[in-house]
């Protein structure tokens, strides 16, 4: 459960900020039940979450868009930066695909930065600009300190972040204490915890920030549950189904175990227990050599419809395969004869795009928190910081994601054998060398095309 979500009641954090979230209702249900549908395990007779949906798109989504992922910088700092994304991008990128949102928080230690990843229920939107950007948040963190229950404390720290009208970011950090867990508590000193002592009640940076200081990731799908400026999971849309598929689970199971060999009685034999279930006393069991339907038992064997179910939660899988933008067979199990060309080519390239769009939401994500860095750093004069262009971070998502490089080159030898394009150009891009000019061209040739620069020597 979210740390927000715990704290509701009689003084909630909305209460404590001062403030109330922009947040529609029917919007913090559906991010409460996206985190639900991810983290739930526990079964029940209506729905079993056994197959965990939620959790094979999240994970099959966030192992493909990584699968062949590097990010350097030529730029020592900067690649600092990243080096501390790479440590969080996995984490932050799932947070991202559950919630919709999650923000890359950055934290200056040493010479270096640090992130942590803020998932979306844990953030209230106080503010929105006029392009549905956030401008004023409201976020938890909590901390348990004590080694027995009974001793144990209960910290949570708020955390409002708001821009000023001259783009200024303010930042106020309150402290509560409670002896009880999903109670806010008295408020107390930042002091009185070791690890936010050092924090300011509040801070105004000197010079804007461009934002709230926090890198924001959000799902490049149009809002299906309220049509807010909110980002949604990427399994929104197939929520239901998701839903059709625990039920369908849980009656495939309960088929199963009322399909075992049963003893019809009639209802004055069976005595009702404390949970509620009747069952029969062992007082009612004589052993005799009879025909039981002459002392009034039958047994009853019903046909299992094992392939009904089958069939129908397949069906499921497949239509949010559909929905959701996956590759034919992610979700489902399809036969070889059902699956025609057009169907492969088809679902494969839809898959291709959705792993683009998200490649490019944590791209964006990343260069922005770079940048950020590089402000706060001179703010807090890190070591060796300085502004950073976005453009001096270099991201490679492999071959076969964002494009094939095999097909590249393959194109790149048909136009020098057509005469459209210099061999030294896709040769300085098969090698990673510069071909912009003279001096570059030049550069290639002597080390690539020796035999090339002695023929026109020889001429």
């Amino acid at each position: 459960m979210s740390i927000v979500s715990a704290l509701r009641g009689a003084y909630s954090c909305e209460d404590a900020f001062q403030a109330r979230d922009c947040t529609t209702q029917p919007m913090r249900e559906a991010v409460r039940e996206w985190f639900r549908l991810y983290y739930h395990r526990a079964a029940s007779e209506e729905s079993d979450p056994c197959q965990q949906i939620a959790y094979t798109i999240v994970h099959k989504l966030t192992k493909t868009a990584f699968g062949e992922y590097k990010s350097a910088s030529d730029d020592g700092f900067a690649q600092g930066a990243l080096e501390g994304l790479d440590r969080v991008k996995k984490k932050a990128m799932q947070l991202a695909l559950i919630g919709g949102e999650a923000w890359l928080k950055p934290a200056p230690v040493g010479e270096g930065f640090t992130f942590s990843v803020v998932r979306r229920d844990n953030v209230l939107i106080f503010g929105r600009d006029s392009e549905g950007r956030p401008v004023d948040i409201g976020t938890a963190e909590c901390t348990v300190e004590g080694r027995y229950h009974a001793a144990q404390s209960w910290y949570t720290l708020l955390e409002r972040r708001t821009l000023g009208a001259d783009g200024r970011l303010t930042i106020r950090n309150l402290l509560y204490c409670s002896s009880m867990q999903g109670s806010l508590g008295q408020r107390v000193p930042l002091a009185a915890l070791a690890r936010y002592e050092a924090l300011p009640e509040e801070y105004t940076f000197p010079e804007p920030l461009g934002g709230l200081g926090l890198a924001r990731l959000i799902t490049p799908l149009e809002n299906c549950v309220d049509g807010s400026p909110d980002g949604v999971s990427v399994y929104a849309p197939a929520v239901g189904l998701i839903h059709n598929i625990d039920r369908n689970e849980a009656l495939l199971n309960g088929e199963f175990e009322r399909g075992q060999s049963r003893i019809i009685a009639s209802a004055d034999l069976l005595r009702k227990g404390r949970d509620g279930r009747r069952r029969l006393t062992d007082r009612l069991f004589v052993g005799i050599d009879d025909d039981p339907e002459s002392v009034g038992l039958t047994i009853f064997s019903p046909e299992l419809r094992e392939k009904s179910f089958l069939a129908r939660k397949q069906e499921y899988l497949r239509t949010a395969e559909n929905i959701i933008g996956l590759k034919r067979g992610l979700l489902s199990e399809v036969e070889a004869a059902e699956r025609t060309a057009t169907e492969i080519t088809s679902s494969a390239g839809d898959y291709n795009l959705s792993i683009i769009d998200f490649q490019q939401m944590w791209e964006s994500a990343a260069k922005e928190a770079v940048r950020l860095c590089g402000v706060l750093g001179r703010l807090y004069k890190v070591p060796g910081a300085h502004g950073v262009d976005p453009d001096a971070v270099s991201i490679d998502w492999g071959n076969g994601i964002l494009y094939d490089e095999d097909k590249t080159w393959a194109d790149y030898l048909d136009m020098v054998a057509r005469g459209l394009l210099k061999p030294e150009i896709a040769l300085g891009w098969r090698f990673g060398m510069p071909a912009e000019t003279e001096a570059d061209l030049a550069a290639i040739r002597a080390k690539y095309m020796p035999e090339l620069d002695r023929l026109a020597e020889g001429e």
